[in-house]
């Protein structure tokens, strides 16, 4: 099998809630993803997805996914698309850096390996536990009576595990944790993500302040130093996020002590092989993991649940489920929430069917 065209469509994202708010005043109203398709002489097509979080989150940018498709697709014609380690090297040494461009060609082709072999992602990934995983659900950055009335309601829909933005004034953070905290019942996680939005000081007054609320910490500040030196004052679980973009960070934070959870994201690590790599380390030093990406619709849920279901239970702490964040269907066949949980497709590949008739022209073509 060889890869004989890549191309890519863009489609607009709007959300239920209308705007998606966290730290720092940053916010999007309609996210700008990219759908990459990966063609074979076999007449295959598999299929990924790369959704960044506005051009202000991390190092990536919408146009960024299909410009880099552009520079980078013409080393990757005539290449085997099974050979997931081969093709990931001959991706970094045609394109330096960019990993989040590079994580929608090594979906579709772990897409298109599922379908060559007739099975599901997940079992490709290492094999697939339990029926489903739980899910988290992310709460926008609002009032603390407005996010604890969110909370209760997506509480009465199924969700466990509550992701609070905050990382914003101090003295209103810590009222959106006791607000949102007294909505819980046991069971429950609450995570307080500041998505890098407190200096060292303000993560640490904020965190001594709910001493005594079960609550998990997660990315306080923008630095790894700064999150390390909050991690060492105060008594909350912890959860490292921004900062974790490679395997040599992610075995210094170990070696630190510096967190008892890492969120991965499929793109910032460059796709499914290379946050495979992560998680099987995490797994063996014993660290608990968020499994997601920066956003997406219907098949970056898919890839995200078939990396969540072949991850071991006891070491997935939350995942979650972007294509129930907005309106837009954009394939068939993508996992669905089901009282706070999703399970990954049973059909071969990531299970979906894009649409499309919603997806649009193509605007990013090489062969």
């Amino acid at each position: 099998m060889k890869i004989t065209r890549i191309f890519a469509h863009r489609v607009e994202l709007p959300l239920h809630e209308t705007t998606y708010k966290w730290s720092g005043g940053k916010s999007v109203t309609v996210f700008d993803s990219t759908v990459v398709g990966v063609e074979t002489d076999t007449g295959l097509v598999g299929y990924g997805e790369v959704c960044p979080l506005g051009p202000f989150y991390l190092p990536a940018y919408a146009d960024g996914v299909r410009a880099g498709l552009r520079e980078l697709g013409p080393h990757l014609i005539g290449e085997d698309p099974h050979q997931l380690t081969k093709l990931n090297r001959t991706m970094d040494a045609a394109l330096k850096g960019h990993p989040y461009v590079k994580s929608g060609i090594d979906i579709a082709c772990w897409d298109l390996l599922g379908h060559a072999t007739g099975l599901p992602v997940c079992e490709l990934l290492g094999g697939r536990y339990g029926a489903d995983v739980h899910l988290y659900r992310a709460i926008s950055q609002e009032s603390p009576e407005q996010m604890a009335a969110k909370v209760a309601g997506y509480r009465a829909e199924g969700y466990r595990r509550f992701q609070l933005k905050v990382g914003g004034n101090p003295d209103t953070d810590i009222a959106r944790i006791f607000a949102v905290a007294a909505q819980l019942q046991p069971g429950d996680r609450l995570v307080a993500d500041a998505n890098t939005g407190w200096v060292q000081h303000e993560a640490v007054r904020v965190a001594k302040a709910v001493r005594d609320v079960d609550v998990y910490i997660e990315q306080p500040c923008l630095t790894y130093e700064e999150c390390l030196a909050v991690r060492r004052q105060i008594p909350h679980p912890f959860v490292l996020d921004e900062n974790i973009d490679d395997l040599g960070i992610l075995l210094r934070a170990k070696a630190d002590l510096a967190m008892d959870v890492v969120n991965l994201k499929i793109s910032k690590l460059g796709g499914l092989t290379k946050i495979k790599q992560a998680r099987d380390l995490c797994v063996s030093m014993g660290i608990g993991m968020t499994l997601e990406d920066s956003w997406g619709g219907d098949i970056a849920t898919a890839a995200i649940a078939h990396l969540a279901q072949s991850t071991p239970t006891e070491f997935l702490f939350s995942t979650t489920d972007f294509n129930s964040y907005g309106p837009v269907s954009i394939a068939d066949g993508a996992p669905q929430r089901v009282n706070g949980r999703m399970a990954a497709s049973t059909a071969p590949g990531l299970g979906i069917i894009p649409k499309l008739d919603v997806l649009g022209k193509r605007v990013v073509v090489v062969e």
